[in-house]
């Protein structure tokens, strides 16, 4: 007999970063602190880590905006709003000795140092996975388990995942050499990392979700551990009531969310999430009231 598929959040539990991205628009940061809320009821310890400086983490969790910061979320929950500049600011003060603040000073001010950082290629998304990898590696305060990254969208998400491995071919000799090769490791390895994708039941954002997929497929080998499928409209019932015209766009647009999901489903045989869109604010309570589907996968 076959053994049954491990559930979902039992499998992304048992990974050290699960790096969500998806389409602009479609609710990934709300995807983001759903997923994160409920490995932390598991008991598991989470760190959100998001990296639009614009930050709207916060907005979803009810928390205070980050700043920068590891700030508390709840039990085992931790979020962070985190800047590449600002994790490549931190390593060149690390390496500095202690007492020569003005030397990395110098260094930061630099224009080589500035033009490196801007144009070299990957250094940025690096900075970011190297980050999450030094947190789950080495230690750090909150010690976590788990970390979550809210990624930038669809196109720059993939870009994300795969700048470690050109930055590692690109250098391979001395310090920075060696550590980007651990975290290209680290991103390559399906044992310690996922992805989760986050999607609308539209067709837009179902053809860049199967267009990802591919170009997962084609670059790292894998495909997502998951397609979240989020804001569907629920169906509209013989009884309901309401203005005609009202009516009428609700049904158009489940149609519209049945066909794509027909597609997504003709495309993708992994799991599927699928979230209603419920009227809620963005907010603490609307990820209580989301909890109960990530249960619900779907072949």
């Amino acid at each position: 007999m076959a053994k049954p598929a491990e559930p979902l959040l039992e499998r992304l539990a048992a990974r050290q970063l699960v790096v969500v991205t998806g389409k602009g628009g479609v609710g990934k940061t709300t995807v983001a602190a759903l997923l994160g809320l409920a490995l932390s009821r598991i008991g598991r310890r989470v760190l959100l880590l998001e990296t639009d400086p614009r930050e709207s983490l916060h907005q979803v969790l009810g928390i205070e905006p980050s700043g920068g910061k590891v700030v508390p979320a709840g039990p085992r929950l931790w979020a962070q709003n985190l800047q590449a500049p600002a994790v490549m600011e931190g390593l060149v003060r690390e390496k500095m000795p202690f007492g020569l603040g003005s030397v990395a000073d110098r260094i930061l001010a630099h224009p080589v140092y500035q033009h490196f950082v801007e144009g070299a290629p990957g250094l940025k998304e690096t900075a970011l996975l190297g980050h999450a990898y030094r947190i789950v590696h080495h230690g750090g305060r909150p010690k976590v388990d788990t970390i979550l990254l809210d990624a930038p969208a669809t196109g720059h998400g993939l870009s994300l995942l795969t700048a470690p491995g050109l930055l590692a071919d690109a250098i391979r000799d001395g310090q920075l050499g060696e550590i980007t090769a651990e975290i290209a490791a680290f991103v390559a390895d399906p044992a310690r990392c996922a992805l989760v994708v986050a999607t609308l039941a539209e067709e837009m954002p179902v053809q860049e979700t199967l267009e990802l997929i591919a170009l997962l497929q084609e670059k790292l080998g894998r495909g997502p551990e998951a397609v979240v499928v989020n804001a569907l409209y629920p169906p509209c019932g013989v009884g309901a009531k309401g203005p005609s015209e009202a009516l009428a766009l609700w049904r158009e647009r489940r149609q519209l969310n049945e066909r794509e999901l027909r597609r997504l489903k003709a495309g993708w045989k992994g799991d599927r999430i699928e979230l209603p869109l419920l009227p809620v604010d963005r907010s603490p309570a609307l990820l209580e009231d989301l909890l109960p589907f990530l249960g619900g996968a779907r072949p």
